[in-house]
Order: C-alpha cells, then structure tokens, then sequence
C-alpha cells in the first residue's frame, strides 16, 4: 500500500494489515452503549439530583469526558505504528561516462547568409545546436566560436539550460565588433583544450563552418594533429559548400575538413540547407551514445517513531490526570 506524492515523494506501510485492528476503535468506542448498567459499580441511595443536572459542567468533567477519548487516540496512532508508515524518494545510481563534446561553431560574415531558408547559416546552425543539446544526457558540452580569433563561448557543462542561454547569445563577428575571418585552426585547437584533461573515454569536436581557413596562427591540419594525439576525435560539417564550391572553386578547398576527420578518426558532412543540417546532427548524436547505466530504487525511512512519540505522551498524561485531578475512589 503506498502513495505517491506529486513530489516523487512515496508514502506506504510496509505492514498494512495491521491497520484491520482499527477496527477495534469503533467498538471501544460503542462499548459503554451497548453494557447498559452491567458495567455500573455498586451504589447507595441517596437524595433526589434532578436541579444539579442544570449545572454547567466545571473543568474536571469536561477531563473526565476526554479521558476516553485520549485512550482512543493513543490506540489508532499505536496502530499506525505497527503498521510501520515509511516515506520514500526515488533515487537513481549512475554508473559510466558520458560523452565530452566541444562544438566549434564559425560566426564570420559569411554565416549571415539566408540560404537556410527561412535562416541565415548562423541561425540554423543555432537552432539545431539547441536540439542536439537538448537531446543529450550525462554528456558535458562546451562550446567555442571564433571568426579571425577563436573564443570559449562556454566551458563544458552539464547545465544543459545556461549553454543554451550562452548558445543564444551567439551573434555574428561584426554585430559582436570583432574582427572578421575564419580561423578554422583556432576554433580546433580551443575546442580540444577545452575536452583534452577530459577523463571520459570518449572526446569529440563537432565542428561547423561554412569557407575555408583565411586566419589565425595554427593551420587546420596541425590542430586536427594535435587532437588526435590527445584521443580527440573531430567531426566537421560544412555548411553551403556546394555554394561555395561552385562560385569559389579557385580557391575553397573542403577537402581540408575531410582531411581533418580523416585524421582524427571522425567524419566529414556536407549541409546545404536546414533539413540536411538537422540530419547530421542527429547521426552524431547516433554515433555518439553515452555508455551510461541507470539504476532506479526507492530509499525508505521508518516513520514510526513519529505516531509512538504522541501515543506515548498521550497516554502518560492521561494517566497523569486518573491519578491526580481525575482520580475515583471506589
């Protein structure tokens, strides 16, 4: 028998039929009806009463009638007791590792375009941030943005509700007043420093851009070496390359991201509008599954203590007063 409050709070008696005993109390209760004069002690004529009858009760009888009563009470909670009242919370054992996750998003100017219909390439790759985020647990997710310079946007967390607050703010290089560029080699290597003292068993850059490296002090290819030194593995995502690569095909290279997850053991992936975008985070987040085992159980605490307490003292103070204010003499 249990009850389970909207607080994932448990209410339960681990030995309800001990409460059938409370059936006892009504009895008690209609036992001076039904014994008529039999329970009567012996008594002696004495003069006629009638006028003390219209007497108001004084203090002592109105104990004198609650004496019963508390008798009744100490016997319903001492039952409760016995039945052993319990109050639960569910708890969960979590056993293994997450996922350590850097994503590395571009904010250059070329990120405003709107051919995420109805987005600009920045937006987009916002919103589907926000859903991968969301769809993830026991992972702790950090993000970094960079444009000429690379910058930690928000260290890793498992506060799922500030990174997206932070993930929000997000805005282009120039509504930020820093300079513009794309320094693809910067955004990695802060995306690893961010996850290399990492102890999780596995560590991972998705990272997203949408042109080629033109700044910054370390080349694509030499971060991605570094991170796969650290056990970092890098998934990249190029966004609008077909664009891209039909209107700057003398000098856009994307096999410079295929070569980055090359190295690192990761994949490359090609978006050219929001639907294909969502795809590809959905298939890392597929491909990335924490090894996390989820136990459930309830702690119970006896609640006993809290009925026998009151029945304990209810029943000295009623003997307090049959010895003392209240006593009879036969």
């Amino acid at each position: 028998m249990s009850i389970r409050l909207a607080s994932d709070v448990i209410l339960r008696f681990a030995s309800p039929w001990m409460l059938s005993l409370l059936i006892v109390v009504p009895l008690l209760a209609a036992l001076p009806l039904f014994s008529g004069n039999r329970l009567r002690p012996a008594t002696l004529r004495y003069a006629d009463t009638t006028l003390t009858t219209q007497l108001a009760l004084s203090w002592r009888g109105y104990l004198q009638h609650l004496l019963p009563i508390m008798r009744l009470v100490v016997i319903i909670l001492a039952v409760i007791a016995l039945a052993r009242p319990q109050s639960g919370q569910d708890r969960e054992i979590i056993r293994g590792e997450g996922v350590d996750i850097a994503l590395a998003l571009d904010i250059s100017g070329s990120m405003a375009q709107d051919d995420f219909d109805p987005y600009t390439r920045l937006e987009a790759a916002k919103q589907v941030i926000a859903e991968f985020v969301e769809g993830r647990e026991f992972d702790r997710i950090g993000l970094v943005v960079f444009a000429r310079n690379a910058f930690i946007q928000s260290p890793p967390t498992l506060d799922y509700a500030v990174l997206t607050e932070l993930l929000e703010e997000v805005k282009l290089a120039d509504e930020l007043g820093i300079e513009d560029g794309t320094a693809i080699g910067m955004g990695l290597a802060h995306a690893a420093s961010m996850v290399k003292d990492s102890e999780a068993e596995s560590k991972i850059i998705i990272l997203l851009t949408d042109g080629f490296n033109n700044a910054g002090e370390i080349e694509p290819i030499t971060a991605a070496k570094a991170a796969d030194a650290l056990g970092i593995r890098v998934y990249t995502i190029g966004a609008g390359i077909a664009d891209l690569r039909r209107l700057t095909s003398s000098t856009f290279r994307d096999d410079v991201l295929e070569e980055i997850a090359e190295l690192t053991g990761g994949l490359y992936f090609q978006a050219d509008d929001t639907r294909a975008l969502r795809a590809i985070y959905d298939e890392i987040d597929a491909l990335e599954k924490s090894e996390i085992e989820v136990r459930l159980y309830t702690e119970y605490q006896e609640l006993a203590l809290w009925f026998l307490g009151p029945a304990l003292l209810i029943f000295l103070f009623e003997m307090l007063l049959r010895q003392t204010v209240l006593r009879t003499i036969p």
